[in-house]
């Protein structure tokens, strides 16, 4: 799907950044990524030398610099967004004009441009979800499943992915807490009972491309992911890190703050409703619309209809210490020496 082609990265936050030595990987014709922070496109510039990137800089509440964007492109993969629940719920309207309206921008101008493909970078927060950010990416999958229908441009393919947290992105608690215990406590937690599902930027990446080569009716796709007790993460980053910083784990705190604006104890992959339209395989659920009309053996032939479906990370099975380190260990630390610091003491 990516080999030769040409394909548009919206968003250079660390999602999409993590994408960009993958897709690289893959050999595309050409590879743009639009962004509208001119500071983080120049870092970029300087770290990828490769003819086959470009860097524009733009908004995708911007439908002129997204028609220039999408000039000859093949494939999407959408990752611009407001993702911080909190700055979400202090300014509602403008999270929806950037995951709503920005969205529908893309999709629209994807139609007219003769993009081949387009996939949407959802959360699970979109599962009946408790604040404004989860609000505008429920709205976000809707419209990628309603734009394809009655569409004249029957060739155009759509699809959305649900990401848990993912580690060490801006969203994670892991980068916080690796700082926090570098400065010798105390480490934040919201509530004892916080649980999340997690996943690596190779799991992002799998899912984007398996989404990519799948989409067809606006399907979402879900990885099926680790849960993880987030007084378990904090314990098993203490015990590793203080000891690198010269601190007794047992002198760094943790520190109950109370659950922020928004905020869930929990996380869900599905709905009650979707289960009944989700298929599988070992690693992926797909959920197809309820207003899909092919065979679904057409898009989804290898997987088959799902069962015993675990839609809170509250039910799931939890990994215990030893397998949030390996978690760890086979994900990148972005930008966080005591990320990497941490993966090193557990592999020594």
């Amino acid at each position: 799907m990516i080999t030769e082609q040409e394909i548009l990265v919206t968003g250079a936050g660390s999602i999409g950044r993590s994408l960009i030595p993958r897709l690289l990987e893959r050999n595309p014709e050409r590879l743009r990524i639009l962004d509208n922070d001119e500071s983080r496109l120049a870092r970029l510039q300087t770290q990828f030398d490769d003819d086959r990137l470009q860097f524009v800089v733009g908004d995708i509440r911007d439908n002129s610099c997204l028609e220039r964007a999408m000039e000859c492109i093949d494939a999407v993969i959408h990752t611009a967004a407001m993702k911080h629940v909190d700055v979400c719920q202090h300014d509602p309207y403008e999270a929806v004009k950037t995951n709503v309206i920005g969205l529908q921008n893309v999709v629209d101008t994807a139609l007219n441009a003769g993009v081949e493909r387009v996939v949407f970078t959802s959360s699970d927060k979109a599962v009946n979800p408790a604040n404004a950010m989860g609000t505008t990416k429920l709205l976000g999958e809707q419209l990628i499943s309603s734009r394809r229908i009655g569409s004249d441009r029957s060739e155009l393919r759509l699809a959305s992915v649900r990401f848990g947290n993912v580690i060490n992105s801006s969203q994670s608690v892991i980068p916080l807490f690796a700082d926090q215990i570098r400065s010798g406590g105390p480490v934040t937690l919201t509530d004892k009972r916080m649980t999340r599902f997690f996943l690596t930027y190779d799991d992002v990446f799998s899912l984007v491309m398996q989404s990519l080569d799948r989409a067809r009716d606006g399907e979402v796709f879900v990885y099926k992911m680790p849960a993880i007790r987030i007084i378990d993460l904090a314990n098993a980053m203490i015990e590793t890190i203080a000891p690198e910083h010269g601190y007794d784990p047992s002198n760094i705190e943790i520190e109950l703050i109370g659950p922020r604006i928004g905020e869930t104890f929990h996380e869900e992959i599905m709905t009650e409703r979707e289960i009944n339209r989700a298929y599988e395989t070992d690693s992926l659920y797909a959920i197809r619309p309820e207003s899909a009309s092919n065979d679904p053996a057409d898009s989804l032939s290898d997987f088959t209809p799902a069962t015993d479906i675990v839609r809170s990370s509250g039910d799931a099975e939890k990994l215990d210490k030893s397998e949030i380190v390996s978690l760890l260990r086979n994900t990148e630390p972005k930008a966080r020496n005591d990320g990497k610091r941490f993966v090193e003491a557990q592999q020594a």
